[in-house]
């Protein structure tokens, strides 16, 4: 319960503030982007961008990468087998598992299998009027515009006390010496004390 209390004062105050107008402010800048460009779905900007924009400087970099590259795999895939084939339950698993055999080769590892997995099944199952390489790269574009507002946000208007925060919480404990630390304490064996001198002599 103590440390229950503890993380809710940490996380209150001016912390819920900052955090709170720094994803509204990223969301509404990447939704009116995405509006600018008269991107058919808008919204997948704003939903990249708070995924993205909750995480520090290191980790946005490397969630930025496994969604971009992710994203562009799975709407590649997804158009191609659009154009080819009639999107049934059966070629959307088989596209769903070359995907993943194609993710390492590119360096995209189970994240980025999963945002590749979301474009395909959105470019393949969702049904729409236009071309599938239309659809494919309107779904890369809403991404890559949600991806860039939030790096840009992460590095204009970062978020250093809940990072620093998130760092004091995640110290690991000192570490010991295990057993041997509490060997230590034992009391020494008797042929280990100095011998004993009389004080009669």
């Amino acid at each position: 319960m103590a440390g229950e209390r503890g993380g809710h004062a940490e996380w209150g105050g001016w912390i819920i503030l900052v955090h709170s107008a720094r994803t509204a402010v990223a969301a509404v800048v990447s939704l009116l982007v995405a509006r600018l460009f008269r991107l058919p779905e808008a919204y997948w900007a704003p939903i990249t961008t708070i995924v993205i924009s909750q995480s520090s400087l290191g980790a946005a970099l490397k969630v930025s990468w496994q969604r971009f590259i992710g994203t562009a795999l799975g709407a590649a895939v997804g158009a191609i087998v659009a154009s080819y084939f009639t999107p049934t339950a059966l070629f959307f698993g088989v596209s769903l598992f070359v995907l993943g055999l194609v993710c390492p080769l590119v360096l995209a590892d189970r994240s980025g299998y999963r945002f590749g997995g979301i474009a395909l099944a959105i470019v393949l199952m969702i049904p729409r009027a236009g071309p599938a390489w239309e659809i494919a790269f309107h779904r890369f574009a809403e991404v890559s515009i949600g991806i860039g507002v939030a790096l840009i946000l992460t590095v204009a208007w970062p978020e250093r006390e809940v990072v620093a925060l998130v760092e004091n919480v995640n110290d690991p404990p000192p570490k010991t010496d295990g057993d041997q630390g509490r060997l230590s304490e034992l009391p020494r064996s008797p042929a280990a004390l100095p011998p004993a001198t009389d004080e009669r002599s």
